[in-house]
């Protein structure tokens, strides 16, 4: 069936771009399944206060963890949900943080089928005039960018963590051209239905889905985190967010723990909630091209 799919789009492309945009674009922002919270997440989710948020019609489901001021937000990745953060949840409240989080639409236990970068945005911006400003944002993978767009838009955060990130759009479409099997002619017909659809009145939105572009709009320190054995965003995401970001980013790559279990690993878990943790005087400059440490 994907073949069959892949194949007619790529021959429809060129002759009907409508339709194939609206349906390349029906599949792009819809998650592959929903995962359920796993034995060893049970018992953090227990412990959260959950809320509901309404975005376009769709019910969101958020949590939180503690009550104290300006809390750590936690936005998860593609085909993800909050609770494959629970490790670094209880490491953050056992140094007295507060936490807040949700599962985008089409995660976890909130509704609806997709989600799309602006639905993020304004699930951020809720959170934000629910809680105040946050005082740092923890990412993973597609999480990161969306973080990033909507630390441009009014989002305030003093540190950022970003674990396997993805900084552009571009490569999200390349991504979805490969696992797809379209064309060229496909990828353009998305591109078109997203500019009409979601951003009618601005001809060239791309670069604003670009982590790296004008760092000087987002003042956050930052703390990036990639496997080398990542299969689902390249290290160069993450070497690329490093770059543009000079002295304020530091990188530290892993091996041997790819995209997800990652999120698993001590080493990794310790590093970000003691780089979240850190007054300014305690945190350590890093030139563009550091990489640091937690090896397996």
């Amino acid at each position: 069936m994907a073949s069959l799919l892949s194949t007619t789009l790529n021959i429809t492309a060129r002759v009907a771009p409508g339709p194939v945009g609206r349906v390349a674009f029906a599949l792009f922002v819809r998650p592959l399944g929903r995962p359920k919270v796993k034995p060893g997440e049970a018992g953090v989710m227990a412990r959260a206060v959950t809320g509901r948020l309404v975005v376009d019609g769709i019910p969101v489901t958020t949590y939180r963890w503690g009550d104290g001021e300006r809390p750590v937000l936690i936005v998860h990745g593609w085909t993800s949900r909050a609770s494959r953060f629970a490790g670094f949840v209880e490491a953050l409240l056992a140094e007295g943080r507060t936490v807040v989080s949700f599962d985008a639409p089409g995660h976890g236990t909130s509704g609806g089928r997709a989600t799309t970068i602006l639905r993020q945005r304004e699930i951020i911006r809720r959170l934000q005039s629910q809680y105040g400003e946050f005082s740092a944002v923890l990412a993973h993978s597609f999480g990161v960018v969306s973080t990033f767009f909507a630390l441009r838009d009014g989002i305030r955060a003093d540190r950022i963590v970003g674990i396997g990130a993805i900084a552009d759009f571009d490569f999200l479409t390349a991504r979805f051209r490969a696992m797809l099997g379209v064309n060229q002619a496909v990828e353009d017909a998305l591109r078109r239905h997203v500019q009409r659809r979601l951003f009618p009145a601005e001809p060239d939105v791309w670069p604003r889905f670009d982590a790296c572009r004008h760092p000087e709009e987002v003042p956050s320190e930052i703390l990036l985190v990639h496997d080398a054995d990542d299969d689902t965003a390249a290290p160069s995401q993450s070497r690329a967010i490093a770059a543009a970001y000079g002295e304020r980013a530091r990188l530290i790559e892993t091996s041997g723990l790819g995209h997800r279990r990652i999120l698993l690993d001590p080493e990794v878990i310790g590093a970000a909630v003691e780089f979240l943790s850190a007054t300014p005087s305690q945190t350590r400059s890093a030139g563009p091209a550091e990489t640091a440490g937690a090896t397996r």
